[in-house]
């Protein structure tokens, strides 16, 4: 089904409760969050909105009468997270929130729908933040019913009517290549994700490798996208030899996050070339990050800050009663930093 149903109007709580084949108060009850519903009926209402595109009206979600002044954040971490791109959103988010007399529980554990049920049973918190939003992630049906306001970092493939904030990867990248075709390069190789490690389920991940990919084929550039051979310092270890084997000159490589940019330096290093003189590297990551390496990187920069106050901005406007309609914005790069590590080829 697509969402619309006789004479394309949109979905009713009415044409989820003959799908689920339960009772309008029934789905009222699954969508105000009360713990009375059984778990199976619960999962069987949650499917069948999620089947109709079912988004609840933004003004039904009427807020608690009594404040906790507490923020749930849902951020993955696990040891294949980047620390050193997440913990900037998580600061920047605990700030805010103390500005405006907010605590902010932290949760990094993938546990799906649980933990979110689990804090919105206690009534411990009064708004969601829900980072690292796959594309089809199971838990957006789950936040969509809550009685509280939702944001979400990421964009999924339905978004259920929640409020959803991202970065605009797809500029970012193109921005990268913008770089690398007016310094003189001929080649570009974009260093992937580990083969089968989330691929293709982040919306961002996919807008940053077509943008590249649609830039580079503007400039008639000769551009690969490489998978990492393993996790870890090893894994660029081993990619790079598979990548520097076919080189010609004026290489540029554009890679993603913080700890693999640095990996990806040091073993440059190791292999007797020099960021910045013998190939070039631009990496997506925080202004931060680009400037701790012992080459401070050419980078697009991720905006961790900028993007964090959006997501407080809209959680709090939610929390102050407005019911607009769900809010989807991108979050623009506001250009590239060229730091040591492009040559300019032009100028030689």
């Amino acid at each position: 089904m697509n969402g619309k149903r006789n004479g394309n109007r949109p979905p009713t709580s009415k044409d989820v409760a003959a799908l689920a084949g339960v009772s309008q108060s029934t789905v009222s009850f699954v969508i105000n969050g009360k713990s009375t519903v059984a778990e199976a009926t619960r999962l069987r209402v949650q499917e069948a909105m999620r089947k109709l595109n079912y988004q609840p009206n933004a003004g039904a979600r009427t807020l608690r009468t009594s404040r906790t002044n507490i923020i749930a954040l849902f951020v993955e971490m696990n040891e294949i997270t980047d620390a050193n791109e997440t913990t900037p959103y998580i600061d920047a988010i605990v700030k805010l929130a103390r500005e405006r007399d907010y605590d902010v529980i932290i949760n990094t554990t993938h546990e799906g729908t649980t933990a979110l049920q689990r804090l919105a049973g206690k009534s411990i918190c009064d708004a969601f933040i829900l980072m690292d939003v796959r594309r089809d992630d199971e838990r957006i049906p789950t936040a969509a019913a809550l009685n509280l306001p939702v944001v979400l970092i990421g964009r999924p493939d339905n978004a259920m009517g929640l409020d959803v904030l991202d970065f605009n990867a797809r500029l970012a990248a193109q921005q990268a290549v913008d770089e690398l075709a007016g310094t003189g390069h001929r080649h570009i190789v974009m260093i992937g994700d580990v083969l089968n490690q989330d691929s293709g389920r982040f919306r961002f991940v996919d807008d940053f490798y077509e943008g590249a990919r649609d830039r580079a084929h503007h400039y008639g550039l000769s551009i690969a996208l490489v998978t990492r051979l393993g996790n870890g310092q090893d894994g660029i270890r081993r990619t790079l030899q598979q990548v520097l084997a076919q080189a010609d000159d004026r290489l540029g490589i554009i890679v993603r996050q913080p700890r693999p940019t640095g990996w990806l330096l040091q073993e440059l290093a190791e292999s007797g070339m020099i960021p910045g003189q013998d190939v070039s590297v631009v990496s997506h990551c925080s202004d931060m990050a680009a400037q701790s390496f012992q080459w401070p990187v050419t980078n697009v920069s991720t905006r961790p800050e900028e993007l964090s106050e959006r997501a407080i901005e809209v959680l709090f406007s939610r929390l102050d009663g407005d019911t607009s309609a769900p809010y989807c914005e991108l979050i623009d790069p506001t250009g590239i930093t060229r730091r040591e590590t492009v040559i300019d080829w032009n100028a030689r």
